[in-house]
């Protein structure tokens, strides 16, 4: 009669068991199912990591054909204006008979993904290793409205960044006072490589707002409290820069600004424009609407043409023509890139030759 109870016992502990080894194989068949979705997962990003680059550079050898193909126009192969297809204008009349003519920047289909493409000459801005005493002043004083004070400190030590040697201007900086810094650094001696490098310099890199611009929104707030942490962030907008530095300098340019791309404030820095005769050049560019960008502009075809501009004598616009040209050759490549809801930027700087398909590709990066 005491059997019974004994069998209800193992029979009990049988069910257990037999429900822990459930529990078990459906804990690992779920960990098994997880691990394959992670992997799945990854598969797919690493898929579309690849594609996503190759859409990028995509967009970079559309550039490069429409920049290569606009010099084949008719009448506009001898300069680069806001109108044309490579700028996202319209195009002259000779684009519609052109390989460009069917040719858009945006929303291109490629395989799964889409991409657009932006193209900007760097020829529209100062190359900054062309600088010197003059074009420094005019920059920081007359058009980032930098304060006389600060102003032969950022510009001495602009020159010192730059130039070959040890030696600190009368209030530039060299090796010496960087290396005193934390962390420390070593001033360039040599020609910049990035825009960028202008935030390590001594005058800029406890006042980056001259770098951005006050009203500058392609920078983290964050830029402007790293070097200012003895006062509070609202107190760097008292001081109001209407552009930054990162506005009107490059360091990647032929070294000659073109009058039919840049911009007004840019027209400045070229020795003998004033805001007057910048603003000329502009609305003799720009036609009847006065708008940039559009069928009825006007771009001037060489350099000499801006003895056109009223207001402006021969002798002097003869001179400031050295300065200035209407070819550019270094353009920054914006290319947006879209898989599914996976979206990406990539961007890239393209040199063109002699020849118009000789095109190398100076930087390629994504943010």
């Amino acid at each position: 009669m005491k059997i019974a109870p004994q069998k209800n016992v193992r029979s009990g502990i049988a069910l257990i068991i037999v429900m822990l080894v459930i529990l078990v194989l459906a804990t690992l068949a779920g960990a098994f199912a997880y691990s394959m979705k992670v992997e799945t997962t990854l598969a797919r990003n690493a898929n579309n990591e690849s594609q996503l680059e190759w859409l990028g550079r995509s967009g970079v050898e559309l550039a490069r054909y429409v920049i290569a193909e606009q010099a084949k126009v008719p009448g506009e192969g001898n300069y680069e204006s806001l109108n044309q297809k490579w700028a996202g204008g319209p195009g002259g009349l000779g684009t519609t008979n052109s390989s460009l003519a069917d040719i858009s920047l945006e929303n291109n289909q490629l395989g799964e993904g889409t991409y657009s493409v932006k193209i900007t000459d760097l020829e529209r801005k100062f190359n900054i290793n062309m600088a010197d005493s003059f074009v420094l002043e005019q920059a920081l004083v007359n058009l980032v409205g930098v304060d006389s004070s600060l102003y032969p400190t950022i510009k001495d030590s602009i020159l010192d960044w730059m130039d070959k040697n040890d030696d600190p201007g009368l209030s530039g900086a060299e090796s010496d006072y960087y290396m005193s810094l934390d962390p420390p650094y070593m001033a360039k001696n040599g020609p910049m490589a990035d825009i960028s490098e202008l935030l390590l310099i001594k005058g800029i890199s406890d006042n980056p707002e001259i770098y951005w611009g006050s009203n500058s929104t392609n920078h983290p707030p964050a830029a402007f409290r790293a070097h200012n942490t003895d006062r509070p962030f609202d107190d760097l907008h008292q001081i109001s820069y209407p552009v930054g530095l990162v506005d009107i300098f490059t360091t990647l340019s032929n070294g000659k600004i073109n009058l039919n791309t840049a911009s007004v404030t840019t027209l400045q820095m070229i020795p003998g424009i004033d805001e007057n005769i910048a603003a000329g050049i502009i609305n003799l560019r720009a036609g009847v609407d006065g708008a940039d960008g559009t069928d009825d502009d006007t771009p001037l075809q060489r350099p000499d043409d801006i003895g056109n501009v009223p207001g402006l004598n021969p002798v002097a616009a003869k001179e400031i023509s050295r300065y200035c040209g209407v070819r550019s050759s270094t353009f920054e490549v914006q290319v947006d890139v879209q898989i599914g809801g996976v979206s990406r930027q990539y961007f890239a700087v393209i040199h063109r030759g002699n020849r118009p398909n000789d095109f190398a590709i100076l930087k390629f990066y994504w943010k």
